[in-house]
């Protein structure tokens, strides 16, 4: 039966090898995704989350229609989940296979193969069949009519039968007797296989078969206590054993054995390599579908399959967009915020107190962009994205307005590599940036690196603490525009009633409100401090 080329991520064998060169996919690196929080969320073993990014519309939208059959038919994942051990299985048995050195252990190796492979086979057409007509995805509507297929034909059948003997006559060995010849100094100098057996030797001693009588009738009673294998063994007797074993097993399977693979062995591992090529995908689909299954039923969670627009409309709006490693983090209704790059802005100055939400939101918006070149829905209720050439980050540990002029120079280094990698078709995301030193320098900087991001065109954030900068972007928007860039607007974490609601909103920023807020929690605020004076009598 001729294989075909099935994938639950590639439309196209092209679309895949083009994917396979790490130069053609999306610039979205490991350490972005361990920014963003998808490395935890996804927590994949047989692959990595970078190589799973692509900019192409069409394997976008096929991703999604593979995803929303997993979403609807929980058969399909509990069928996925079966299948993943016994791949994980197959993937063991090569590896063994290719560091044994001995023929009698790869021939034991090839039977097992081929028994995992026909289980795998099975398995899946059990799961399939069923839900055969509820499926609407390209790729399970390959995959389920080819495994439907196989398992039917006549092939298959021979397959199976032929399978089930030579299983029945390897399991059926038990023991193997060996002839050992000895030297003059009673060493082992020679040794053979006598015979194979379906039984096992028994423990004995030559008192006990004398008074029984029963020589001839007890072949498998030895006249001595059984030991384990090579305790108290020379060296040359241990290797006489070994390579007589070997030897037996080599023996009694070569023929049939060798034979069976050279006619099957061809077909089957070709079909076993297919299912290997899968088991990346089956991961990554079964992470992603538990992952959206766990934030659609989140209290105030809601999940979309975004519009995917093309790539130079530069597109991205999201409502109640939300971080979703924040929203599985808690147990109770997380904020949700609308979010949009315009016309009239696609870089936002990003101001607000602390911990009010400045860091979640920029998150969320790298998420939902990262989700959507997954092919997966996106953490909102409604959203349409265009992709993107390359997201890049740059979120600081230990951020705080601390001068310290080393890492300074690292943050400095750090956006100098981001500004010298971006296009007009990428997405930064900068968190607090510039904290190391002090406002006047931090200001003067960030304004530098933002005129030159809006003079490239590229679409993004920078969060920060300072609200000079946001005061100062009417200057940068002057500059951009007389060399043709794009403009900034600002955007303000806010606080409702003197508390922080974790809403952004797209307005000039209050630098006083945040101070106040600041000055309040801590209990310095004059009427604070007065009226504590007062309660204590001052």
């Amino acid at each position: 039966m001729k294989e075909k080329f099935i994938s639950l991520l590639y439309p196209s064998e092209e679309a895949l090898i083009y994917h396979q060169n790490r130069d053609n996919l999306p610039n979205i690196s490991e350490a972005v995704c361990d920014e963003l929080g998808l490395t935890e969320l996804f927590s994949l073993k047989n692959s990595i989350l970078s190589d799973f990014f692509t900019r192409d519309a069409d394997i976008i939208k096929y991703r999604q229609s593979t995803i929303d059959d997993m979403l609807r038919l929980p058969e399909l994942k509990d069928t996925l989940s079966r299948v993943h051990p016994i791949l994980d299985d197959i993937q063991e048995l090569r590896r063994l296979d290719s560091d044994s050195q001995n023929s009698g252990d790869s021939y034991l190796y090839s039977i097992t193969e081929i028994e995992l492979y026909v289980s795998c086979i099975d398995t899946l057409r059990e799961g399939f069949e069923p839900i055969r007509d509820k499926i609407k995805s390209p790729a399970f509507s390959e995959l389920c009519d080819f495994v439907i297929e196989l398992a039917a034909s006549d092939y298959y059948a021979e397959l199976n039968k032929k399978l089930s003997a030579l299983a029945q006559r390897v399991h059926e060995v038990r023991s193997v007797t060996i002839g050992v010849n000895l030297d003059r100094e009673l060493r082992p100098c020679s040794a053979s296989v006598v015979s194979v057996n379906s039984e096992q030797f028994k423990s004995g001693r030559t008192l006990d078969k004398i008074l029984r009588l029963s020589f001839k009738n007890d072949a498998f009673t030895t006249i001595s206590e059984l030991s384990p294998f090579g305790k108290g063994q020379s060296d040359n007797k241990r290797e006489a054993l070994t390579a007589a074993f070997h030897g037996a097993i080599e023996d009694v399977f070569r023929a049939s054995i060798k034979g069976w693979r050279a006619i099957v062995g061809e077909y089957v591992l070709d079909n076993t390599d297919f299912l290997l090529r899968l088991l990346p995908e089956i991961e990554f689909v079964s992470k992603a579908t538990e992952l959206i299954r766990r934030l659609s039923v989140h209290p105030g969670c809601s999940v979309t399959v975004p519009r995917i627009l093309p790539e130079s409309e530069k597109a991205f709006s999201a409502v109640g967009l939300y971080n979703p490693r924040v929203a599985l983090a808690i147990d109770d209704e997380i904020v949700t915020n609308d979010f949009a790059f315009d016309d009239d802005a696609r870089i936002f100055v990003l101001t607000g107190p602390n911990r009010g939400g400045k860091s979640v939101i920029t998150v969320a918006v790298g998420a939902a962009q990262a989700f959507a070149m997954l092919g997966l829905p996106v953490p909102a209720e409604d959203a349409e994205i265009s992709p993107v050439d390359a997201i890049f980050t740059h979120f600081p540990e230990g951020a705080d307005d601390t001068i310290d002029k080393g890492r300074l120079g690292e943050e400095c280094a750090r956006l100098r590599e981001i500004f010298d990698g971006v296009s007009e078709n990428s997405m930064i995301l900068l968190d607090e940036s510039l904290s190391s030193t002090g406002a006047y320098e931090a200001t003067y900087i960030a304004s530098e690196i933002l005129t030159a991001f809006a003079t490239i065109r590229v679409r993004g954030i920078f969060s920060t603490h300072l609200h000079e900068l946001a005061s100062s972007v009417p200057d940068i928007n002057e500059k951009s525009k007389s060399q043709g860039g794009i403009a900034l607007d600002t955007l303000v974490a806010g606080i409702e009633e003197g508390k922080r609601s974790f809403k952004i909103v797209r307005k000039k920023p209050d630098g006083k409100s945040y101070a106040r807020d600041i000055a309040d929690k801590y209990g310095l605020s004059f009427d604070n401090l007065m009226a504590e004076r007062s309660r204590r009598g001052g």
